[in-house]
């Protein structure tokens, strides 16, 4: 029996699990680390998932207290399963690990990969923030054009009651809504609804797949940070930053997705400089060099509202984006300069929770992230805004933050949506695909892992 700690953060973490361990006899998961999300430590995964070998479920501790559980002599080996980790900061855990004594594991695609009986379109990346979501719309638009039923399954995040948010299907806000979700939710969720995708989530991806395959004809993948696909895709895209052309070869596990692509969107390239774009065609000639690669603009609008022009206002920003994703700044900022707006710190007026969280990410700029992963936390986002000094509030986070969030400025809300730049373009892969399926084919990785797990 070896006895394992798996190292998450509230997602990759339970589906490894899930697929790889709970009914194997030989392994014993004496508890789950978490880090990166907040309030996700100190509870325990419920024993109606983790079956009937735990029947007191498993504890989840934050990572801190990693080194305390390799001391206790009760640790045979410690698996790796979150995302978007440098690959120095990921053998930095390596390190931690062995020096214990201990084995450190990461575990492969075949072990935790679920195959679909429904053709998938996988949309990962290599960093957080690279523009994951933008790209699966795109993708909605095009095969709902096409007359199918298209399901939108986004990567988990489980920071609720696990047990009530096993299996979660969105079709309306009224779903939405309903199931209480953190604004990180409400970021994935709220504009695939609105276009008319149905949305699914949770804990359990074998139960979520099912769901989803009864009821549609196609599947949208939709990773978080830059995780690798929990199910087979007949197409494999993957996205990259143009404006963080070296991090598709240096961070866990982006580099796997961009080995593993089909097709590689380069995103950004109307921001991004030709020594940027030229860095990243070199690392596909040698991470994969038989991909497709599509040039795409991230396309910045300002909904109507109050002129900007010498207003000074407080950016707000996507919260993955800008704290574990590493980006100093988002759409906000860039729509927020365009419109002529003075930009103000929001430092100063940080509440609460958002002062710690600019002491745990110093690397970001005038800007708000948006973190709302706990009523209190939104009261610190409320609070913040209320004391800052300022005219206007300029919101790049992909949902409407006035609905969650009461703020005595006027909001004006930034969109952001991806246009491919030239041939090839997503429509004329896509098209191919789909005469592929149409004939019954399955393509890509899904045709050479047929066997329904």
């Amino acid at each position: 029996m070896r006895r394992t700690v798996i190292m998450g953060a509230g997602g990759r973490d339970f589906h490894d699990f899930a697929t790889a361990m709970r009914d194997d006899p030989d392994v014993e998961v004496v508890a789950f680390t978490a880090t990166q999300i907040p309030f996700i430590a100190d509870r325990r995964y419920p024993a109606s998932l983790a079956g009937e070998r735990y029947p007191d479920g498993i504890p989840v501790v934050d990572e801190a207290e990693l080194p305390a559980l390799l001391a206790s002599g009760r640790v045979d080996e410690v698996v790796f399963s979150y995302s978007d980790r440098s690959h120095v900061e990921v053998m930095h855990a390596a390190s931690l690990v062995l020096a214990a004594g201990a084995d450190f594991r990461l575990l492969g695609s075949v072990a935790t990969t679920l195959s679909s009986p429904v053709p998938v379109v996988a949309v990962c990346a290599t960093r957080t923030g690279a523009g994951k979501s933008p790209v699966s719309r795109r993708i909605g638009e095009i095969l709902l054009a096409s007359g199918r039923r298209v399901g939108l399954v986004r990567h988990p995040m489980p920071y609720g009651d696990l047990e009530a948010m096993a299996v979660q299907r969105f079709a309306t806000a009224t779903d939405i809504d309903a199931s209480l979700p953190t604004i990180e939710e409400r970021e994935e969720y709220e504009l695939p609804v609105a276009m008319g995708l149905l949305v699914y989530a949770g804990v359990d991806y074998r139960a979520i797949i099912d769901l989803a395959a009864s009821e549609c004809d196609v599947l949208i993948w939709d990773g978080g940070n830059n995780d690798t696909p929990f199910v087979w895709p007949d197409l494999h895209l993957t996205v990259v930053d143009a404006l963080r052309p070296a991090d598709g070869l240096a961070y866990h596990p982006g580099e796997v997705n961009l080995r593993r692509a089909d097709v590689v969107v380069v995103n950004k390239v109307g921001a991004a400089s030709e020594a940027a774009l030229a860095e990243i065609d070199d690392s596909l000639a040698t991470a994969n060099p038989s991909a497709v690669a599509i040039r795409a603009e991230s396309v910045v609008t300002l909904d109507d509202g109050p002129d900007l022009r010498g207003a000074r206002v407080v950016v707000v920003e996507d919260g993955p984006t800008t704290t574990h994703g590493g980006m100093s700044s988002g759409a906000g900022l860039v729509a927020a300069e365009a419109a002529g707006a003075v930009v103000v710190d929001p430092r100063p007026f940080a509440a609460g929770s958002l002062a710690t969280t600019y002491e745990a990410f110093p690397h970001l700029g005038p800007v708000l992230p948006a973190m709302g992963y706990s009523d209190a936390q939104v009261a610190d986002l409320e609070a913040t805004l209320a004391a800052a000094d300022v005219d206007a509030v300029v919101c790049g986070t992909p949902f409407d933050l006035a609905r969650v969030v009461r703020s005595p400025h006027p909001i004006r809300r930034v969109r952001y949506e991806v246009r491919e730049v030239g041939e090839p373009d997503l429509a004329s892969v896509l098209g191919e695909r789909m005469g592929r399926w149409d004939r019954g084919e399955r393509t890509g990785a899904a045709a050479a892992h047929g066997t329904r797990r």
